[in-house]
């Protein structure tokens, strides 16, 4: 099985590309863990709220926040040492993915679903 992916930002309405992703990522066969403001239901993921403890070891943290709704989420997402955090469009932080490479996290700016879609996830 491959290592889980943490969605943060998510949301049930269809509209939301942190939606979309995880019913992409869930179509891949990834296993996924998703955060949001509201708990709920995508496919057949729970969002989860708060700062959960991650069941596995974290491969990938997608994040769906803009930068100014980051900060409080920083310490935990790095205290999950993922291998790699995907900034997607709206959501790039330049202080953050200096924090999270300094600790070994390799940082990408991309979209998720352009990476799963292009094989390059």
């Amino acid at each position: 099985m491959s290592a889980l992916t943490v969605v943060i930002g998510a949301s049930e309405s269809p509209s939301r590309y942190s939606n979309k992703a995880i019913h992409a990522l869930r179509k891949h066969d990834l296993p996924v863990m998703a955060i949001g403001k509201r708990p709920g239901m995508v496919a057949d993921v729970e969002i989860q709220t708060g700062k959960p403890k991650a069941t596995t070891q974290v491969d990938t943290v997608t994040m769906y926040l803009s930068e100014e709704n980051q900060e409080d989420m920083i310490d935990y997402i790095l205290s999950l040492k993922p291998r790699r955090i995907i900034f997607n469009p709206g959501a790039e932080n330049e202080h953050f993915a200096s924090l999270a490479s300094k600790k070994g996290v390799k940082t990408v700016e991309a979209c998720t679903l352009v990476m799963l879609s292009t094989g390059q996830y």
